[in-house]
């Protein structure tokens, strides 16, 4: 095994380290300390076992320590509403209170040790849980919830206490929601309520009660995990459990900060596998963390950006608001999967129509024309004078009679559509009672997508609370934005689940010959010159410019030679971060002459800035083709990410970029190229030839690969900019940047 001659360690021993269980608990797969099949190449975990929470979501005993029913106490009214909880669920309740013998009737025990029977659940209702651990350890107690406040919420004093916590937890062998937690685990759930469930996840439980609250429009809620402060359980793990349980169909989050960002996509990763939505308001943006001023990499991505990149790559959906939150969990809980992808708004209003379907086609919602006998056969019932192309609009009088239904199960009829969208945007009875109940029956029968935009701000019509809402089948919005936005939540989930290959079971386990030879290069805490960030580059297979270092005038002039005219010519130096702006390149060199004279400037501007050179680089001039960049930046949350977008001098001023957190297939790499907002630049403009867009994502995925083997190693990379030549030509690497950490 190689190591590094300046002190890094190699990712075989990273591996070891953390199977080793140095700095992060060891991780623990198939309910087996993981091996080395476990992990990724830099010592990650590529599998989570989903925490086995049953016994926390329905206990067949809970221990209530603190226990209370002195009145005014506020113990009193938690102990109160979890008497009735465990009563709901069918378990057995014991106060622990060292002064009562009894707690509402119900004998009391002095401590835990002094428990009848072993517990599942413990909810602590203390001040401080800490000395309590301790006892739940020897009390062999599975899970335990804390309430109490004044940790990391109130800063580094209050982070420093529930890291002991934390440290407390994983010694005793237990599962600690909060603390900084609430009740809302313990709510009142509907249990009338039929069909696939929401289970929510909140790290602030006021901003679930949206959510919950929606049981009282018949949408079925299950659970409801608050997850506080997160010193141990944390959103990740209750993702996981909730993908494995059938009655579920999606899951709202509300998330203010991640835990841990692998865990997080591993999470992800188990509820795509399973074909299970997350819907997520991830809220809390954080300003982007330091990072060294020389990359453009590090300029074109903040914390939020990655982020939002991670989720989009493994379907996590992301939604502003909490009533988009509702709703597209909701119709995404409830709907089946597609039968097509084509959506049709109809309506009985031609304004209606066109405003609907421009929002719709301007948010990317599939809008296809319907073919000419389908509105022949509309024809018959609509007046041939209304468009019946998409939208439909039946100009209003047809939904008054035997009509409306025939026009409703033409259109779902048809094999090209999948999703039938009627705005009504406000009541107009008795045709909108009658349209509304059309539309509630028709649903009955098909296996397609029905929804139904009810418009009225009053929101008390017997069509709106009795018709619509009383249907499992139709999904019912009150707004235009909401419905577009869960519609294609819906169609996007579907296709992506269709699709979905797990990155982590493609991911490398060991080391690449490349690693190794990139071993010597490296510099902890230092800049690479150009130079030897190129012959990093090399190592890892992508493809560099022909190019001498020399250090004299003479050997510009003999290298130039031997590159062939033209030539550029760069001075190379481990402290120079942006060339350009000192004037140390030069370029179109044509003669030795030019060279010579070249080169006596060069070194001449870089005595005068006080700059160190390693020597000149007499480089292959590159011309045509497309300037890109490809980098690594570390993110604080989800390590080693790489970015690609426009480069050369538009790189800062575009910022047009996309991220991905690897590991990632050459799909993932292909959709960040289709994310540019100047992907046609890769397709050719104005008579440019397209580019070779295979070696650009080959670039990629090499990169990509440099990531995620030398992701402990590196800071950042730039390659700025990488020149993707025509068609057939491959990518050149002109200029790169490497940090090492």
């Amino acid at each position: 095994m190689l190591g590094s001659t300046h002190g890094t360690l190699t990712t075989d021993s990273r591996r070891a380290r953390v199977i080793a269980c140095g700095e992060q608990p060891s991780p623990v797969v198939h309910g087996r300390p993981a091996d080395v099949d476990d992990l990724d190449v830099s010592g990650r975990p590529l599998y989570a076992d989903a925490p086995d929470l049953d016994r926390f979501f329905r206990p067949e005993s809970v221990a209530v320590v603190g226990a209370s029913d002195a009145e005014g106490r506020p113990n009193t009214g938690i102990t109160r509403q979890l008497i009735a909880w465990a009563e709901r669920v069918g378990a057995r309740l014991h106060p622990v209170h060292p002064t009562r013998q009894s707690v509402f009737g119900i004998p009391c025990s002095p401590s835990l040790a002094d428990l009848p029977e072993q517990v599942d659940l413990a909810v602590l209702l203390v001040g401080d849980p800490l000395p309590v651990i301790g006892e739940l350890a020897e009390a062999k107690v599975k899970f335990a919830v804390a309430f109490a406040s004044g940790f990391a919420e109130t800063g580094a004093e209050g982070a420093a206490a529930q890291a002991h916590l934390a440290a407390a937890v994983r010694r005793a062998g237990l599962r600690l929601l909060g603390p900084n937690t609430n009740l809302n685990a313990f709510e009142k759930f509907r249990d009338d309520l039929d069909g696939p469930a929401i289970a929510l996840i909140t790290q602030s439980g006021h901003q679930g009660r949206p959510v919950f609250a929606m049981q009282e429009l018949g949408v079925r809620l299950s659970h409801w995990a608050p997850t506080g402060n997160e010193a141990d359980l944390e959103t990740a793990d209750f993702i996981s459990y909730f993908s494995e349980q059938p009655e579920i169909g999606a899951i709202a989050c509300y998330v203010e900060g991640l835990k841990d960002g692998r865990s997080f996509l591993l999470a992800a990763d188990r509820a795509a596998r399973h074909g299970v939505p997350v819907v997520a308001v991830k809220v809390g943006r954080t300003e982007t963390g330091a990072r060294t001023a020389a990359s453009h990499t590090g300029k074109l991505t903040g914390a939020d950006t990655v982020v939002d990149a991670a989720m989009r790559q493994y379907g996590v959906i992301r939604v502003d608001g909490l009533d988009e939150l509702q709703d597209t969990a909701a119709l995404l809980a409830r709907a089946r999967a597609p039968r097509a992808e084509g959506v049709v708004v109809y309506s009985i209003s031609g304004g209606t129509g066109a405003h609907f379907a421009d929002l719709a086609t301007a948010a990317g919602l599939p809008l296809p024309n319907l073919s000419a006998p389908k509105q022949a056969e509309l024809h018959q019932w609509i007046p041939e004078y209304l468009s019946v192309t998409n939208p439909v609009d039946n100009g209003g009088h047809p939904v008054g009679d035997w009509r409306g239904r025939k026009i409703i199960d033409a259109i779902l009829a048809d094999p090209e559509v999948g999703v039938l969208i009627c705005p009504i945007t406000g009541p107009f009875p008795p045709m909108s009672d009658k349209l509304a109940q059309d539309l509630v029956d028709a649903a009955e029968q098909t296996d397609k997508l029905v929804c139904v935009v009810w418009g009225s701000p009053v929101g008390t019509e017997a069509a709106y609370r009795e018709t619509l809402l009383g249907s499992s089948k139709v999904a019912t919005f009150r707004t235009f934005a909401n419905c577009i936005t869960a519609v294609r939540a819906y169609l996007d989930h579907h296709r992506f689940v269709a699709a979905y290959r797990s990155p982590f079971d493609e991911a490398p386990r060991t080391p690449s010959p490349s690693f190794r030879k990139t071993q010597a290069l490296m510099r902890p805490g230092q800049q690479l010159s150009e130079h030897a960030a190129k012959q990093l580059l090399r190592a890892y297979g992508i493809r560099v410019p022909r190019e001498q270092l020399v250090t004299s005038a003479a050997a510009a002039v003999r290298a130039a030679s031997l590159v062939g005219y033209p030539v550029v010519m760069k001075a190379s130096g481990a402290q120079i971060a942006h060339k350009t702006e000192l004037g140390l390149v030069k370029i179109g060199l044509t003669s030795a002459s030019q060279v010579r004279d070249a080169y006596r400037e060069l070194t001449d501007i870089a005595r005068y800035e006080g700059i160190s050179l390693d020597g000149v680089l007499v480089c292959q001039m590159v011309e045509r083709g497309v300037e890109m960049v490809v980098g690594v930046t570390h993110d604080q949350l989800f390590g080693p990410t790489v970015t690609v977008g426009l480069g050369g001098v538009l790189v800062e001023v575009l910022r047009d970029a996309a991220v991905r957190v690897p590991p990632f297939g050459e799909d993932q790499a292909r959709g960040m190229l289709g994310e540019l907002r100047g992907r046609a630049l890769l397709e050719g403009v104005r008579g440019g030839p397209p580019v070779d867009v295979d070696a650009l994502v080959e670039v990629v995925m090499r990169v990509q690969r440099m990531a995620l083997e030398l992701g402990d190693d590196i800071a950042e990379l730039d390659i700025n900019p990488l020149m993707v030549l025509p068609r057939g030509q491959g990518a050149v690497a002109l200029d790169a940047l490497v940090v090492c950490r």
